[in-house]
């Protein structure tokens, strides 16, 4: 009797351990993002992209492998994300890179204002030799690039317009990032640092005059109730930046080849989606402001040539400066810039 109860035992043990082991053999990423959620079809496309990815990913895996998404800074706060990332506490997030730029100081390149001259120029870096660089750089610090997103952006001002670099003199301004606040201190302005998602209570206490960010974000997060002013709009701007989406080496390390190739195949097939879609919000911001009264100014090449001057003497001096890596970096995207129509 003891036997068979041991037999018993043992196989309702191997039962139970097989079926553990089945039910742990899909994997399901955890994505997080800091923009407001929404749907496959509606909403923010960055969350859209996200999404997309978790069904496209589930899909080509036939269910091995899928994704969470967790949309505004629900899961880990917007400013701790790139870190968790590397440590592996976080699967994936799709994150404007500046935002790293403490940690790892060369991914400032990624919002240089008046770098990047368009979104043809933005999509060339990813097979230029910046694009195969930034690939190195961020490996090592254990993040891979998953999907390749770029987009413009634009200024929503609570009060008066702020086009010129002299009608930026003694404004507070959110830029976006070490370097554009650079430019505009430059330009005589007082600079305001904080993630996008915070903007609205900052313009809204008077914290901040003007917020600098993607017109994606603009639209996303409402900005058009405070603003009587816009300028920016079909994608001419001194503020392109790279939001791309990212996992964490050491997950990505961890997964078997075929699931590894799946997740960068459908990454890659979806930046087409990300350019089109940040392309029609670079149209749509315009018609929002407009509609709420604001008064719309688009940058002009003469406009653009103001700052750039600024932005060459503070920000392009300044990061180049930092370190013989920064210097390589701005190299890199110096020899991009200009070559692509």
């Amino acid at each position: 009797m003891l036997n068979r109860r041991i037999v018993l035992g043992g196989a309702l043990s191997a039962v139970a351990f097989l079926g553990t082991t089945a039910a742990r053999a899909a994997t399901t990423l955890k994505i997080s993002h800091q923009f407001p959620g929404g749907t496959l079809e509606e909403g923010d496309f960055r969350d859209r992209l996200c999404r997309k990815f978790a069904a496209e990913l589930a899909k080509r895996t036939s269910g091995a492998i899928g994704a969470e998404v967790y949309p505004n800074a629900s899961l880990v706060k917007t400013n701790a994300q790139f870190s968790t990332l590397r440590k592996g506490a976080l699967d994936m997030t799709l994150y404007p890179l500046a935002y790293a730029g403490g940690e790892v100081p060369e991914v400032n390149i990624t919002l240089m204002p008046c770098m990047v001259n368009s979104y043809a120029e933005a999509a060339a870096w990813k097979n230029a030799e910046i694009g195969k660089e930034l690939v190195k750089l961020l490996a090592d610090k254990g993040v891979i690039i998953v999907s390749w997103i770029w987009q413009a952006g634009g200024l929503a001002s609570r009060g008066t317009k702020v086009v010129t670099p002299e009608e930026a003199k003694g404004m507070k301004v959110r830029g976006g990032s070490r370097e554009m606040d650079l430019m505009f201190k430059a330009a005589g302005a007082a600079v305001v640092s904080l993630p996008s998602n915070e903007a609205y209570a900052a313009m809204q206490t008077g914290a901040v005059d003007a917020v600098v960010t993607s017109s994606t974000s603009l639209i996303s997060f409402h900005m058009d109730e405070l603003s009587k002013n816009f300028t920016g709009g079909g994608g001419k701007s001194y503020w392109f930046m790279f939001e791309p989406l990212m996992m964490s080496k050491i997950i990505f390390d961890a997964l078997p080849k075929d699931q590894q190739d799946a997740i960068m195949a459908v990454g890659s097939d979806l930046e087409a989606f990300a350019y089109e879609a940040a392309k029609a919000d670079d149209k749509s911001v315009v018609d929002i402001y407009k509609a709420k009264g604001s008064e719309i100014h688009p940058f002009d090449d003469a406009i653009l040539a103001q700052w750039k001057e600024i932005a060459k003497a503070s920000a392009w001096k300044d990061y180049a400066e930092k370190s013989e890596s920064n210097a390589k970096f701005m190299k890199l995207a110096e020899a991009v810039a200009g070559t692509v129509k």
